[in-house]
């Protein structure tokens, strides 16, 4: 037996059942979880949209297209994402869904003009939303293009990182990403560069679906 086998069955010997502390309950309470989060994600160079329905939110979607003049769009492939009939809605435009489209992904984000995922989450405090990893949702989507869009219904609303964790059901999944504003970084003299190491825009279309509570 080598050294690390060895060290690696002391390690196991002396494992023993724990119960795991509960989550932490947030004491955090907004009397407006999308005013609040409208204004953390403006502060931090993030934009956002309102819209009062999907519909509405498509459209304000198609504004973003127009005013970009996007020609190359990725989408993830998660709901709603996957019940819009993307390329009859803007037929000009060349459209990848992850997971339905065939080719290569990465070359296709690589020259896209915009991304557009879903959330898993939005939190209020910070202005994040949270996108996790999995079946038909691909980093490359949000990291490649100049401009991500993340299209977010006022349901997904927390208000914070605890709350979001504490009301998590099910496994969390091997990857989530936390996306407050575009990419930033800063120099020795602390002088902010925006889009150095990923998208130099940040949109969220926050739109009021059924079963939010705002």
């Amino acid at each position: 037996m080598n050294p690390r086998d060895e060290i690696l069955t002391r390690l196991r010997a002396k494992t023993r059942e724990a119960d795991l502390p509960a989550p932490w309950q947030s004491r955090r309470h907004f009397s407006g979880l999308a005013e609040r989060f409208s204004q953390s994600l403006t502060a931090v160079h993030g934009e956002v949209i309102h819209a009062a329905s999907l519909a509405e939110a498509l459209l304000r979607v198609g504004d973003v297209i127009a005013d970009l003049g996007a020609e190359k769009v990725v989408v993830n492939g998660v709901r709603p994402l996957t019940d819009i009939s993307w390329r009859e809605k803007w037929p000009q435009v060349d459209w990848f869904q992850v997971g339905q489209t065939d080719g290569d992904l990465r070359a296709f984000c690589a020259a896209a003009d915009l991304g557009i995922s879903g959330a898993e989450a939005a939190l209020a405090e910070t202005g994040s939303v949270v996108i996790r990893s999995g079946a038909g949702q691909s980093r490359l989507a949000t990291l490649l293009p100049p401009v991500h869009l993340a299209l977010v219904p006022a349901s997904c609303l927390t208000a914070d990182l605890f709350t979001f964790t504490a009301s998590h059901q099910g496994e969390l999944p091997a990857n989530l990403v936390f996306v407050s504003g575009p990419s930033k970084t800063a120099d020795i003299e602390q002088t902010m560069a925006i889009g150095v190491h990923g998208p130099k825009r940040f949109i969220v279309v926050l739109y009021a679906d059924e079963t939010a509570v705002i």
